[in-house]
């Protein structure tokens, strides 16, 4: 039995980011996710890091602050990953005044300490920027956030705790947690094996997102928890929408807004929505209403209809809102909420209700302080300075890094070196150590490649791979997705038998 000092439980985010700083200030740690490494709400978000605009109507200024504040550290620890982009906002002259959202760009602008990102600026859309979209729009703003690649800022945080010493337990499901003096005693299941474990701890962080709640009630026994609201968030892929480089945010008549944001190359994705979900949240998926409202508020603004035929792929996922009694899904805050038990004596117990992708880290320094409280504080904070794996470099050098690539592959085509270098960074160097990648299992995606992920990343199965690991989903064929499942085969054979 292995004993911790933290406890995690649920492989998202916020939980491999508290994993990450925990582990970097020296406690023992360990992860349990009962999937694969952001399976859940963390892969099915709009893929940005960003304060939230429409957040300002909400009076969350607070959020919006830590948010914004979030956006040029996260850059700087993973330039790979996270890439600047710009925003247009048409003017719709039937919604919001212009007036309104000059104040509210102004805001967004200043309250953030903005240093690298350039500023908002008012823009003519009778230009190649309004080309795509209807003659009405033609006056608008432009503003700066950012885009990241969600699954793989989950995976880099559970490499870099792992590298620091926390054990990372994927497809591992905790069922039973009770308190013995001053310790937790735990009950793992190894679900690929079947296999019981057991571990204990001083003190248990709930990071379980839309399932936190259903941990309360299972492993720890609580029948009564109620703390979040599942709100449910479906986006479209559609085929490329227009070609130049920037995204757009398109007020609808029910205030909400939608982005529609340049995406894998070839693709626009278009989201998102919000309603309230019942039921698993593993089991959420993209309802015909959801469709026909991105479809039509997309319309509104381009001037070619986007339809059914134009979608390459949807996703829908559940985010864990904390239920403040907001009457509307899009009214219930996305601020985090931290709730500690334990007396004196007892091991104590985190849950984290809500948060977003952009705030995890400040949410990770928060739980360490909470944790350092109750069982004694290691270290300080630490994770905004040191980079992610892959991210050791200036934000202005992945060019650099692409040609460096290039040079040592001089075969590889610009394509694939662009999708290296933007997903692993200067680990792409050390997949390509060799200098021979192996046969290409599909659009560029090596044997090499494949063999980093299994080794270095948990990857087991086509999905993680495809779908989070990478984003080769969008092109690969059945056949193809056969062909590395089978490959997947022969390496966990080979693997297996190395081990005897």
């Amino acid at each position: 039995m292995r004993d911790y000092d933290i406890f995690v439980i649920g492989g998202g985010i916020n939980g491999c980011g508290v994993a990450r700083d925990a582990a970097g200030r020296g406690y023992s740690v360990g992860l349990a996710e009962m999937n694969d490494l952001a399976s859940g709400t963390s892969s099915w978000s709009t893929k940005l890091i960003h304060g939230g605009l429409r957040y300002l109507e909400h009076y969350e200024f607070s959020l919006v602050r830590h948010a914004l504040m979030e956006r040029e550290v996260l850059w700087a620890i993973a330039p790979h990953i996270i890439r600047p982009l710009r925003f247009v906002l048409p003017h719709h002259k039937g919604l919001r005044p212009a007036w309104l959202l000059r104040l509210g760009l102004f805001l967004y602008d200043h309250i953030g300490g903005r240093k690298r990102l350039p500023a908002t600026q008012s823009v003519d859309l009778g230009g190649p920027l309004g080309a795509p979209l209807k003659p009405e729009f033609r006056k608008g703003f432009e503003y700066s956030d950012a885009r990241v690649d969600d699954a793989r800022l989950v995976v880099l945080n559970a490499r870099d705790a792992a590298a620091r010493g926390a054990d990372i337990l994927v497809r591992t499901e905790l069922v039973e947690a009770r308190r013995e003096g001053d310790r937790w005693r735990l009950k793992l299941i190894d679900r690929a094996s079947g296999a019981t474990l057991q571990a204990s701890a001083r003190f248990l962080v709930n990071t379980g997102g839309p399932w936190v709640d259903a941990i309360l009630r299972g492993a720890l026994g609580r029948n009564e928890a109620h703390h979040i609201r599942l709100v449910q968030g479906s986006h479209i892929v559609t085929r490329k929408l227009f070609d130049h480089d920037r995204a757009y945010i398109f007020q609808n008549a029910d205030g909400r807004i939608i982005f529609a944001i340049p995406y894998e190359d070839d693709f626009t994705l278009v989201g998102t929505t919000d309603r309230d979900y019942e039921g698993d949240p593993g089991a959420a998926a993209i309802s015909e209403a959801e469709v026909d409202y991105l479809l039509a508020s997309a319309s509104d603004y381009f001037a070619r209809p986007v339809t059914r035929a134009d979608i390459a792929w949807t996703y829908s996922g559940v985010r864990p809102l904390y239920d403040d009694g907001a009457s509307k899904a899009q009214e219930a805050t996305r601020d985090y909420v931290l709730k500690v038990e334990g007396g004196p004596g007892e091991p104590g117990l985190l849950n984290c209700f809500g948060g977003k992708i952009t705030t995890y880290r400040v949410l990770a320094e928060e739980v360490l302080e909470q944790i350092g409280r109750a069982i004694g504080a290691k270290g300080k904070g630490w994770t905004g300075t040191q980079p992610l794996p892959g991210g050791d470099y200036p934000v202005d050098g992945t060019d650099r890094i692409e040609a460096e690539l290039s040079r040592r592959l001089p075969d590889l085509d610009a394509r694939t070196v662009r999708r290296l270098v933007r997903a692993y960074g200067t680990d792409a160097s050390r997949i390509a150590a060799s200098g021979d990648l192996g046969h290409d299992l599909g659009h560029g995606l090596s044997e090499a490649e494949v063999g980093w992920l299994v080794r270095n990343e948990w990857a087991r199965t086509a999905d993680d791979i495809l779908w989070r690991r990478t984003k080769l989903g969008l092109r690969f064929s059945r056949e193809e997705t056969a062909r590395l499942e089978a490959h997947l085969a022969q390496v966990r054979e080979e693997r297996r038998a190395a081990a005897e």
